[in-house]
């Protein structure tokens, strides 16, 4: 498939649409506050946040042991066991818009009752969104026949690459590697063993 299509697999593919709608729509309704530079400073906490969440969600959520409860475990199946089984299936590569949704919508809460402010909250969801918008890009292109032109993008192609084909208990960090340092979990590959579970979650043990 030539760039192209790729392109345009992602930026028509329908989670990123509605999520596109939602980060357009949210920005209009900002800009029709008063915006302070304190209103701002929350565009960069959101970013900040959704670097942590991502990882911690990646770690601690979506690669645990397989749950005894069906429902949890269709879940997680779909949010990700699949995803190792299958790491380039291209409906596999974005996260379904009933997972992205309310988990905007719980973060962004967290943030109203913390500041009780409606601007903070919109600004703060922002940079959500932006941060998750280069997720789903550094995710998809890790996964695509596409070649990154810096070296900081063929950096984390090459880091999520190994965590689904060498060993699934390093490199969570999809489009921020870097959290991986502060939790240990950015190894160098030749000093990490081969995983016989990298491809399948399901009968991966807790650590």
């Amino acid at each position: 498939m030539k760039s192209k299509g790729m392109y345009r697999d992602f930026f028509f593919h329908f989670d990123i649409l509605v999520m596109m709608v939602i980060f357009i729509l949210i920005i209009s309704i900002l800009f029709t506050m008063n915006l302070t530079t304190t209103v701002l400073l929350f565009f960069p906490l959101g970013i900040l946040i959704y670097m942590f969440s991502e990882y911690l969600t990646h770690r601690f959520f979506f690669h645990i042991k397989a749950p005894k409860n069906t429902f949890l475990f269709k879940l997680i199946k779909r949010l990700h066991y699949d995803h190792h089984k299958k790491p380039n299936e291209l409906k596999l590569l974005f996260l379904p818009i009933w997972y992205s949704v309310p988990s905007l919508f719980l973060l962004s809460t967290l943030l109203f009752i913390l500041t009780q402010s409606v601007q903070y909250t919109l600004s703060f969801s922002i940079g959500l969104l932006f941060m998750f918008f280069i997720y789903e890009w550094k995710h998809y292109v890790a996964h695509r026949p596409l070649k990154p032109k810096t070296r900081f993008g063929r950096w984390i192609k090459k880091t999520h690459t190994l965590h689904h084909f060498k060993n699934e208990n390093y490199w969570y960090g999809v489009s921020t590697p870097f959290i991986d340092v502060l939790f240990g979990t950015l190894k160098d590959e030749k000093d990490v063993e081969w995983s016989a579970t990298a491809k399948d979650l399901e009968n991966r043990s807790n650590d």
